[in-house]
């Protein structure tokens, strides 16, 4: 991809990175392909840059501060997904069987950065596994989440209406587990997706450093509203997440935060707790058994972590 003549200097937003290759589009709709200068510096897709030109490239200058980023955390490293994002959409499907947990932990990490996101269930051509999958989240349009069912295959594979009205002049990161159907989806919304990503991939020498790949495509020629396809993930780490802030970022507990005996209650044990007495409660007072034990779950997680920061002994990651 030859780079567009631009102004030398003037802002733009990295629309796709790649390792320390990333490619930036102005605002004038100009695209260079650019690299950072300094080691340190490191930039992700929706990030806004200043920038300078450099021969037939670009060099990033400077990273300018970010309004939210979604990122999760393990033992290991930290991975950035997005910045600068208006909403998620967290993708599953009637099958393979998803995980709940790992529905609970990217609706923290978003939560945390005060990011809305949106709950789409795929292959509602399956019929009576759709609607099991969609009876299991049945709690959290109670917690302000907003929850559709939708098919990619099958005589309702057209009615995309409900997902693309919710993407209207957002940017919208599209996250999801293998075998949901995200990349179905975005060569839906976007049919020059493959082919963008496939140019990119040329002028990154065939392909390579392409193994933090995340693009930004637009849905519109206005450049009003996009899409942020992101690589899939096996896991999603919390360890940035303070334990005793869990229930403030889980919807169901967070409403009855302030009415336990302790004002430092961990929700786990102590008496008098408002949580632990919604556990199972009817109703959309009530706390569902399943996210009670993911609160549970994860309060360990994060207080290992913790404890292994200020050193202690490594948690048992296995």
């Amino acid at each position: 991809m030859k780079p567009n003549t631009g102004t030398q200097g003037n802002g733009a937003r990295v629309i796709a990175s790649y390792g320390r290759h990333y490619l930036i589009e102005t605002d004038e709709g100009h695209r260079w392909m650019a690299h950072p200068r300094g080691k340190k510096m490191v930039a992700v897709c929706g990030d806004r840059v200043q920038w300078s030109a450099s021969g037939d490239a670009a060099v990033i200058e400077s990273v300018l501060p970010r309004r939210n980023c979604l990122l999760r955390r393990d033992a290991v490293r930290t991975k950035v997904f997005a910045a600068n994002i208006d909403q998620i959409l967290l993708l599953v499907a009637a099958e393979p069987d998803f995980s709940e947990e790992q529905l609970a932990r990217v609706l923290i990490a978003a939560e945390a950065e005060q990011i809305p996101a949106v709950i789409a269930v795929n292959k509602r051509d399956l019929g009576p596994a759709h609607a099991k999958a969609m009876a299991r989240l049945a709690p959290y349009p109670q917690m302000g989440y907003t929850l559709l069912g939708f098919s990619l295959q099958g005589p309702e594979a057209g009615e995309l209406d409900s997902i693309r009205s919710l993407l209207t002049e957002k940017a919208t990161l599209v996250l999801g587990p293998s075998g949901a159907g995200k990349s179905s989806l975005i060569n839906r919304l976007v049919p020059h997706a493959q082919a963008e990503t496939q140019e990119i991939s040329q002028a990154l020498n065939s392909g390579k450093h392409t193994t933090t790949r995340t693009t930004w495509y637009w849905l519109d020629r206005a450049r009003n509203s996009a899409v942020i396809d992101s690589p899939g993930f096996q896991e999603f780490g919390l360890q940035h997440i303070e334990a005793l802030a869990l229930a403030s970022l889980m919807p169901d507990l967070r409403r009855h935060i302030g009415h336990c005996r302790f004002h430092n209650c961990t929700h786990l044990h102590e008496p008098d707790c408002a949580v632990i007495a919604a556990v199972g409660a009817p109703g959309p007072e009530g706390i569902a058994p399943q996210r009670y034990r993911i609160y549970q779950t994860l309060f360990a997680e994060c207080s290992k972590a913790r404890e292994y920061a200020r050193g202690g002994r490594p948690p048992d990651w296995q």
